[in-house]
């Protein structure tokens, strides 16, 4: 059929052209990335500093189909301008079995870009996790279910398992947080004690434990999995908690929002944080699986009382 006309034709071509949009991740040296539609708000650039803590949130990832690995390549591209040097893991690392094929289908081929250039994942345990994964040479675990280890002279890091959370564990986060003089103190573990899922929500009695303790000792931001989506809380007694179980798994609609406790929450596709630390201040953008930046912020850290 002869097209009757042409120009027409062709001025709708450029008008759809034209009014697409590019999203840009919020890099302030760069910019990567596409989506379907703009952010409500915009985004605060990561200042990529020379010399800052650069890294990134996973967790609840480990299921080897296809949306993981294009969650995976995001990261890949954010690292190609935001050099981040680790990633955090909190939790549910694997779904299903766990032979050597699995580690290698689930984990090592969707990052295996992020692992040659050098990047270190350090792992948590989830419930869907075996303890042995402790002593997975790539989590970084050095056969502990419970660590702690300080990339930046600033800022430390203290991994907990919060499936079993023993009282010899609680005794020696105490003990570890009380000993601490960096600037950041982050906890980051699989269960969350603020959480606005409808599937699983906070957990009431760990927070009873852990709360006090992360008050009590300055903790600045707790990172947590475990709800399938992402979701950062209002701040909670001066403590920001990010829930970023958005990884691999995903429950769409899951987030109450009826809670009242979510500054900002995304429940439609998977979704990584990545973080920088400059001095007092901890920048984020969390990214989803079609490169969308559907948060940012600045938090400062929490100061020390008399």
């Amino acid at each position: 059929m002869r097209m009757r006309h042409p120009v027409s034709a062709a001025l709708l071509f450029l008008f759809l052209v034209s009014g697409a949009v590019c999203l840009d991740v919020g890099i302030a040296s760069g910019t990567f990335g596409e989506s379907q539609a703009a952010p409500a708000q915009s985004v605060v650039a990561l200042p990529n500093k020379d010399g800052s803590l650069k890294f990134a949130v996973l967790g609840d990832f480990g299921t080897g189909d296809r949306t993981q690995y294009e969650l995976a390549d995001q990261m890949t591209k954010l690292r190609q301008r935001f050099k981040f040097e680790l990633v955090v893991l909190v939790g549910d690392n694997l779904y299903g079995s766990e032979r050597p094929q699995d580690f290698e289908k689930k984990f090592e081929l969707p990052y295996k870009p992020l692992l040659d250039a050098g990047v270190k994942f350090y792992a948590s345990l989830g419930n869907h996790d075996a303890r042995e994964q402790r002593y997975y040479k790539l989590f970084n675990m050095d056969g502990k279910l419970y660590y702690t280890f300080n990339p930046k002279p600033n800022v430390r890091f203290f991994v907990l398992e919060s499936t079993y959370p023993e009282p010899e564990q609680i005794q020696w986060v105490e003990k570890e947080l009380k000993a601490s003089t960096n600037d950041w103190k982050i906890v980051y573990f699989h269960h969350p004690l603020y959480s606005s899922g409808d599937r699983h929500g906070s957990d009431l009695r760990l927070r009873e434990v852990l709360e006090p303790l992360f008050v009590k000792y300055n903790v600045s931001v707790v990172l947590n999995g475990h709800d399938h989506f992402y979701e950062r809380v209002k701040p909670q007694k001066g403590i920001t908690y990010f829930v970023v179980g958005s990884g691999g798994q995903l429950r769409k609609g899951n987030i109450d929002r009826g809670t009242g406790i979510t500054a900002n929450g995304f429940d439609t596709d998977l979704a990584f944080m990545a973080v920088e630390i400059a001095g007092d201040e901890m920048y984020f953008n969390t990214i989803s699986r079609v490169g969308q930046t559907i948060d940012s912020g600045v938090i400062t850290r929490r100061k020390a009382t008399p």
